[in-house]
């Protein structure tokens, strides 16, 4: 699969199946959301090598949306619309999965999303394969309140995603004996300047722990900024739903030692499905870590590949029906869809950044999690860690 922004279709004589890939290679989503595409490209080339779909190789067109929701938008419509596709592998934070839901929709196509996400969405035309907030916002919120974090900060970029994210991380601290100390929201690009006025804020209030649903470049300066001025990790973590290796990495793991992170993918993870994607992946990307990003993307085009070959079909209500009834043994366990939501049942970590840049999981559920994207069903009893 071609590093390039975007890479023209392929003769139809090649017989492959055909498959949208958007995901942001530039912007300030790049390096999560390149990511996301090497983890796609990861599988592509791995299905393609063993044979392809059904004898035939899955058949790339990759455009770059840059960061920019109307982009995405735009670019999504072009595949859909011009390019004649009806599967889409795209979109990281939740604005660019709302802007390009209307065209999903409108032309019964089929996105496949791997970000976490804030839930309170279901389409028939979207597979969601990563965490909802019962499977992984819940288990952080008990995380924290059981290891004597009562006093909140809660810091966030300015869109839906972690507006949704406060709110529930708010419920569920306040109703559990916590406090909520402030919420802060910035512009997904908020500069310098900004950050550091929200560091000296959290050093004047002194929290026990800062609950973070920043992105981005924005993200990493954050956390940057957050040892410049002195503040310690051990004492005064900040806890976060998104920031993985790679991004720590980025950051320089010396300053994000004692960090949390709720996910359901670290690349600690001992098991014979882990130690082959790691190894596929430095073999292909060199020393860059795997993450939930990565490998998110990589186990949503090893599922599509499952239905594919069960059905046969680009058919969108052939291939979610497929999709239902198919496993992945993936790197951070047995993948299903859930054919009552679209959603994925998953099993949520706790994981504590080493000095090293890679996480040791301090809890993991016991057993994978029935997604609830509506938080109709839980109880906090149920997010009780043991």
């Amino acid at each position: 699969m071609s590093d390039n922004h975007a890479t023209p279709a392929r003769d139809s004589t090649a017989q492959g199946w055909r498959i949208g890939v958007l995901y942001s290679r530039s912007g300030f989503t790049a390096v999560t959301e390149t990511e996301h595409f090497f983890g796609t490209a990861l599988a592509i080339e791995e299905i393609n090598a063993l044979g392809g779909v059904l004898g035939r190789p899955l058949d790339p067109l990759v455009y770059d949306p840059k960061g920019d929701p109307e982009e995405y938008r735009r670019l999504a419509a072009r595949m859909l619309l011009e390019d004649d596709l009806n599967v889409i592998f795209a979109c990281s934070t939740s604005s660019s999965r709302k802007a390009v839901l209307p065209v999903v929709e409108r032309t019964n196509a089929l996105l496949w999303y791997c970000s976490i996400y804030e839930g309170f969405e279901y389409s028939p035309n979207v597979i969601y394969t990563a965490a909802v907030p019962n499977q992984n916002s819940m288990q952080l919120a008990a995380y924290l309140l059981q290891h004597d974090c009562s006093a909140f900060y809660l810091v966030g970029a300015d869109y839906v995603y972690p507006r949704e994210t406060n709110r529930i991380m708010r419920e569920m601290v306040e109703q559990h004996g916590g406090e909520i100390l402030d919420e802060v929201y910035l512009p997904s690009d908020a500069g310098e300047a900004q950050l550091d006025a929200v560091v000296r804020d959290i050093a004047r209030i002194e929290p026990d722990v800062v609950f973070s649903t920043l992105i981005g470049d924005a993200a990493r300066r954050f956390y940057r900024l957050y040892r410049e001025h002195g503040l310690d990790p051990q004492r005064m973590p900040i806890a976060s739903l998104t920031m993985a290796e790679e991004e720590i990495r980025l950051i320089g793991p010396e300053l994000c030692h004692g960090h949390i992170t709720s996910a359901t993918y670290f690349d600690t993870l001992d098991n014979d499905s882990n130690r082959h994607f790691i190894a596929r992946w430095r073999q292909r990307f060199g020393d860059r870590p795997t993450s939930m990003w990565s490998e998110a993307a990589y186990n949503q085009v090893h599922l599509f590949a499952r239905a594919l070959e069960r059905c046969g079909s680009l058919d969108t209500r052939k291939l979610v029906q497929a999709a239902h009834n198919v496993r992945f043994e993936s790197p951070e366990g047995s993948l299903s869809v859930d054919r009552e939501n679209n959603h994925c049942v998953l099993t949520p970590r706790i994981g504590i950044c080493r000095a090293d840049g890679r996480f040791d999981v301090v809890w993991q559920g016991k057993e994978p999690v029935k997604p609830d994207p509506y938080l109709s069903t839980y109880g906090f009893a149920d997010f009780w860690l043991e």
